[in-house]
């Protein structure tokens, strides 16, 4: 984006300039008697002829340091339109969690848990064999529609939270984050989002509770699944 706003205020200076000197051009020829020797003619030019070129060095200039100032704002919206960056092993476990679930087949998750060297919470018995566990609790037979739970939270940016057990790094990624956030205080585009994720009954339902009653997706910043459960 920056180099495309560069070469547009580069053609824009481009243009100004040239008209600039045109005007320039039809003014000494009005202003300087038909007389005048070809010396005063001469010395006339090269007083004029310094100006243009800083008046259009400086038009340069503007235009760049705007056409900056735009990069500069996109790259923020954008960032704040992501979320908070994601360290490696965050982003390689969502990764590999997105690609099980969008495959159909709940069982690849398998190679999710693998990633994270853990079976997250499931709200359910550490014995229990995950993958039937999550069968069990879906409305589909397959535990298709909980997979895309899984790919609509995770297509939504997390919130970032200082609740890790890690000392260096102790932060926790949330999904989404939506479900960190008072529900009765969301913006409208706020509010999409959560209808993207339920319905307005159930929207209604977890204001009226004032707690987040969905699906939650927790990954630790070393790269580990911790939870995936809906509150209650």
């Amino acid at each position: 984006m920056w180099d495309m706003d560069v070469a547009g205020g580069a053609r824009l200076a481009h243009i100004v300039h040239d008209d600039m000197d045109r005007r320039k051009a039809q003014q000494q020829r009005r202003a300087v008697p038909q007389a005048t020797s070809r010396v005063t003619w001469k010395r006339h030019q090269q007083l004029v002829q310094p100006v243009s070129l800083i008046k259009t060095a400086h038009l340069i200039l503007v235009v760049l340091a705007a056409s900056a100032l735009v990069h500069v704002s996109r790259a923020r919206a954008a960032e704040a339109a992501d979320g908070p960056k994601l360290p490696a092993h965050v982003a390689d476990l969502r990764d590999a969690i997105l690609s099980a679930a969008r495959s159909g087949n709940i069982e690849d998750l398998n190679s999710a848990f693998d990633v994270s060297g853990a079976v997250p919470d499931l709200g359910v018995s550490p014995r229990s064999d995950p993958i039937k566990a999550l069968k069990d609790r879906s409305e589909d037979p397959q535990g298709r529609d909980t997979l895309a739970a899984m790919v609509a939270i995770l297509e939504m940016p997390p919130v970032a939270l200082p609740l890790g057990n890690d000392i260096e790094n102790n932060l926790i990624y949330v999904w989404p984050y939506l479900s960190m956030r008072s529900l009765d205080k969301l913006t409208p585009s706020e509010q999409v989002d959560l209808y993207r994720l339920v319905t307005p009954a159930q929207a209604a339902e977890m204001r009226e509770k004032k707690r987040w009653l969905w699906w939650r997706l927790v990954i630790a910043a070393d790269g580990t699944w911790t939870m995936f459960k809906k509150g209650n």
